[in-house]
């Protein structure tokens, strides 16, 4: 199993809108997609490890796939899509992560 992870670092100033995300851009994802998409997951940012402090990152999203070959056939047809709806949800530049999935 294939994780994708998608990481918006928490930036001041930045917003991000989470109801757009995850109602809009992961339905979207999930169309395109189709029967690649195998599950997802949306985690908001609550802190760092000092009570109060600023979260790492102010959202992480994360999309599985069977294998890499599997993610890199269904994002690649769509992946100017799905980068041009950044705007719609937040200003902050995503750092993306693709990992195997061990337990």
């Amino acid at each position: 199993m294939i994780k994708v992870s998608v990481m918006y670092p928490y930036t001041e100033g930045k917003s991000f809108d989470f109801d757009y995300y995850c109602n809009h851009h992961f339905s979207m994802a999930r169309r395109l997609f189709g029967d690649g998409f195998k599950g997802a997951a949306v985690e908001k940012g609550l802190s760092g490890p000092e009570p109060g402090s600023r979260p790492t990152y102010v959202a992480l999203g994360h999309i599985y796939f069977e294998s890499v070959e599997s993610f890199q056939a269904c994002f690649g047809p769509h992946a100017a899509e799905m980068t041009g709806d950044l705007s719609n949800y937040t200003e902050i530049q995503p750092i993306m992560q693709v990992s195997e999935v061990m337990m």
